[in-house]
């Protein structure tokens, strides 16, 4: 019980890693950062192995199990209602799932990190802000309650930050990281508006206490929205924001200036999944605000196959990877939204296995390439650098839904619930398979240009190599998880049990407001053969090998096609390639507008004009009094009796006066 009772190790080994390379790092050797940093997240997975060792033996009346440390905030101590917020973690089966893939794939990310920046300056500060990340981001997953959650929040988002802006010398990575950090501010006021109300509503944040008062409430109706229905659109608000959803997903693309790493680790295996991490963890109320439900299902569905279309004309490989995020992050709340949290939650756990590795893989093909990232000037790498190729066609194999590997899996459990699950929508099933085909097209395609047909560099000025192993074993380990992460779910295809569901089933089963279960009735009058073949050469499957047959006669069978087919389509094309043109939306609907009103009405007008101006006048006329009193100061003795006399003359005038009306 020691692990369960001292929780907070987890969170404190990272940051005081952080502490360190932070603070002294500039004075060590690159071995001794290596030293600090990935030993700080080793251990804190070797923490939460034993935590989850000791998890396992929890008796179910204990779980969760809350620890709270000390008193944060008090505040209306002798109020009706006072706020009092203690420092609490909390294990579940929900946590354990994070905590294993956050700790897991974080410190992977850090081994290859030292081989990738490797000649890179700032070598500790790099180290000391990916420290920083790891205990943000192990802190939301940990908290107990919404308060210590939204540390970790607002903390991720501020490494997301400071990683995306960590070449500051570099005007777009500068931008980017400036993007990245206003656009998930205004995700992020809902979001704390959110927490208010929650507050506002049960009197508390603690997770336990809010459930059990929500589940006394009246689930709310389509043709009803109560606070409950608001407290979650503006919790996802937040998670719009954060997750890089419709409208507010413009920062995620730009923030591939970043190093690889960081495009891995935070944008593409934690922190973007962090708002479907928070609707899930909030479930029974989301499961009581049926509109909120359906929002969250609309934006995931229509963000998977609009991010999917963007991606399919893009030639930059981390900016195919940045939309493919987008993209999957959408399957992840479409599950969600229509009430199949396991099978979210299950997506953002193989996503953080074969979207990790397909950056990685990246960024080792990048780092071949001698800092080229456009596919179009690469080809022919696969017998060059054999083990990113391989590693990279497994991670794209997943991604695609094929079957047998970690992906299929998991999409297909999101897709059999948009489709006839409880909270069935028909047509975002349609829409979820379409982007599934076109996720096999350009992930196949990523793949085909990179790897295959002739080079297009002079191969005299590039000097393709392999990474070091400091970088391919990282590779290997998630190429691994890629393809078996996937298969506790696959006894199901017979009509068995999602083992991975029914672990996370008392999260979700809880304060269910209808009873749920993670065995799935086996379909009456077909066997187990017939369900695993039904599931094997099913629609989305079907699609995706459609998508890498086209992919395949596009870009390898018949090279030119893609161009004539760009011709042809041409205003389709440019407008895909364009991104559909919402960044120049954007620039000219929002900032230029917020630019002129800052510039010409708050800055020129109501600061140099109004209170410049008040400012300024005051001064002029005090000064201007004070030079005409100044000249009465002269030194000139023939003014001082000049004003001598005209003061006795006007206090013996005034003295009269007085006289006579007390006279009267």
């Amino acid at each position: 019980m020691f692990m369960l009772n001292y929780m907070w190790i987890i969170v404190a080994l990272p940051i005081l890693g952080a502490a360190i390379n932070g603070l002294f790092g500039k004075h060590f050797s690159k071995a001794a950062v290596n030293s600090v940093a990935i030993g700080s997240v080793a251990l804190a997975f070797a923490a939460v192995c034993e935590l989850v060792r000791e998890f396992w033996y929890l008796p179910a009346s204990q779980i969760p199990w809350v620890k709270s440390y000390y008193t944060w905030m008090v505040a209306g101590e002798y109020t009706a209602q006072p706020f009092h917020i203690n420092f609490a973690l909390q294990v579940d089966q929900l946590t354990v799932i994070m905590l294993l893939t956050v700790s897991f794939v974080g410190l992977l990310i850090h081994i290859y990190s030292i081989g990738y920046m490797d000649h890179e300056g700032g070598y500790y500060r790099f180290f000391s802000y990916l420290n920083l990340f790891m205990f943000f981001m192990l802190t939301l997953v940990m908290g107990a309650n919404l308060a210590v959650m939204f540390v970790g929040w607002e903390g991720v988002g501020l490494c997301s930050y400071l990683l995306i802006g960590f070449w500051f010398r570099k005007k777009s990575a500068a931008d980017a990281g400036k993007k990245a950090f206003i656009t998930t501010r205004i995700g992020d006021l809902a979001f704390t508006v959110g927490i208010l109300l929650a507050f506002w509503t049960f009197g508390s944040l603690t997770y336990s206490t809010m459930f059990q008062k929500a589940s006394q409430m009246t689930p709310e109706t389509m043709a009803h929205a109560g606070v409950l229905t608001w407290i979650a659109i503006l919790l996802f608000i937040g998670a719009i924001g954060k997750s890089a959803q419709l409208p507010l997903y413009v920062w995620l693309p730009d923030a591939m200036e970043g190093p690889t790493p960081v495009s891995a680790l935070i944008h593409a295996a934690t922190m973007v999944t962090a708002g479907v991490y928070m609707v899930a963890r909030m479930n029974p109320v989301y499961s009581r605000a049926p509109i909120a439900m359906f929002l969250v299902a609309v934006v995931g569905g229509i963000t998977a196959f609009y991010a999917a279309t963007i991606a399919l004309t893009q030639t930059d490989i981390k900016k195919v990877l940045a939309y493919s995020t987008i993209s999957q992050l959408g399957y992840m709340f479409l599950g969600c939204g229509v009430g199949a949290y396991a099978a979210g939650i299950f997506h953002l756990m193989t996503h953080a296995f074969f979207k990790g590795l397909l950056f990685l893989t990246a960024g080792s093909v990048i780092h071949a390439m001698g800092g080229e990232q456009d596919m179009t000037k690469m080809g022919g790498l696969r017998k060059k650098i054999p083990i990113t190729y391989w590693t990279m066609l497994i991670a794209t194999l997943a991604i695609a839904g094929i079957p047998g590997f970690a992906g299929f899996f998991s999409k297909d459990e999101i897709l059999e619930a948009a489709k006839s699950g409880p909270q069935a929508i028909w047509w975002l099933w349609f829409i979820g398979v379409a982007a599934a085909g076109l996720t096999s097209f350009y992930m196949f395609r990523l793949i085909f240009l990179t790897f295959f047909g002739k080079p297009r560099f002079d191969e005299h000025q590039v000097h393709v190599h392999e990474s070091p192993w400091k970088m391919t074993i990282p590779l290997i380990v998630l190429a691994f998880l890629s393809t078996f992460g996937g298969w506790l779910a696959a006894p199901k295809l017979a009509g068995g049990i999602n083992y991975f569901a029914q672990f996370l089933d008392p999260v979700f089963s809880r304060y269910a407001v209808t009873p749920v279960t993670a065995e799935a009735p086996a379909a009456a009058g077909i066997s187990p053969a017939m369900q695993v073949l039904s599931a094997l050469v099913g629609i989305p499957v079907i699609l995706a090998v459609i998508g890498l047959v086209v992919a395949w006669w596009f870009y390898i069978k018949n090279p030119n096609a893609p161009k004539q087919l760009a011709q042809k389509l041409h205003g389709l094309y440019i407008l895909l390639l364009n991104k559909y043109y919402v960044d120049e939306l954007y620039l000219g609907a929002i900032v230029r507008p917020l630019l002129w009103i800052s510039t010409k009405v708050l800055w020129q007008f109501v600061d140099a004009t109004v209170i410049d101006g008040a400012v300024n006048g005051t001064a002029t006329v005090a000064r201007e009094t004070g030079g005409a009193v100044r000249e009465m100061q002269g030194g000139n003795t023939r003014s001082f009796a000049s004003w001598v006399i005209i003061g006795a003359v006007g206090f013996t005038m005034l003295l009269l006066v007085f006289i006579g009306l007390a006279v009267r």
